[in-house]
C-alpha cells in the first residue's frame, strides 16, 4: 500500500494485484499443508514397510531353520 501512496493513481490499478497476491499466498499455504500431510503419510508408510520387511525376514529365517532341522533329523535317523 505504501507503493500506491508514493506513486499515486487509482486504487483500481492496485487492487487486482493485491487480490492476486493474497490468492497466491493462500495457494502457497494450502500446498505447504498438503506437502506436510504427504510427508506424514509417507513417513508412516515407510515405517509400516520396515515392520513388514522385518516380519518377512523372520518368516524366511523360520522356514530356513525348519528345513535345516528337518534335514538334520533325517540325517540323524538315517545314521541310526
Amino acid at each position: 500500500m505504501s507503493a500506491r501512496r508514493s506513486v499515486g493513481g487509482s486504487r483500481f490499478l492496485y487492487d487486482s494485484f493485491e487480490a492476486t497476491q493474497v490468492h497466491l499466498d493462500a495457494q502457497e499455504r494450502l500446498f505447504e499443508a498438503h506437502r506436510e500431510a504427504l510427508d506424514y503419510r509417507l513417513t508412516r508408510l515407510e515405517s509400516a514397510v520396515e515392520r513388514l520387511e522385518k516380519r518377512l525376514w523372520l518368516a524366511v529365517y523360520g522356514v530356513a531353520a525348519g528345513v535345516l532341522m528337518h534335514g538334520a533329523l533325517a540325517l540323524v535317523s538315517f545314521v541310526q
